[in-house]
């Protein structure tokens, strides 16, 4: 199970700071995502972190996001800085396990406009 909060409305500039508690063992968690779907596109990758702590961005967000987690690896959180209306989508936390099905979060709104 997956909690998410923050997102929300921004203005382009703005900084958002989203949070995913995974009620998981740390033990189990293979990696940590963050992926955004807008209205009429495919769900893409945003931002990874992986157990051991290699972090891959999305081409788009490079600069602009940071990905984190907390020391018990089972929060994870995405800093995003100087948004841009592209940025308008509904983000959603993903966390894949060594056992079980990946997990995703309800996913939470964000938009970008003046």
């Amino acid at each position: 199970q997956l909690v998410e909060s923050g997102g929300g409305s921004a203005q382009p500039g703005d900084s958002l700071r989203l949070s995913c508690a995974a009620y998981s063992s740390a033990n189990n968690i293979l990696s940590m995502a963050w992926y955004r779907q807008a209205p009429g596109n495919q769900r893409e990758l945003v931002a990874s972190i992986s157990d051991e702590g290699t972090i891959t961005y999305a081409d788009s967000v490079k600069g602009r996001f940071t990905i984190s987690r907390n020391k018990a690896k089972t929060t994870v959180y995405l800093q995003m800085d100087n948004l841009r209306p592209e940025d308008t989508a509904d983000y959603f936390c993903n966390v894949n396990k060594r056992l079980g099905r990946p997990d995703w979060g309800q996913g939470t709104q964000v938009t970008v406009s003046l």
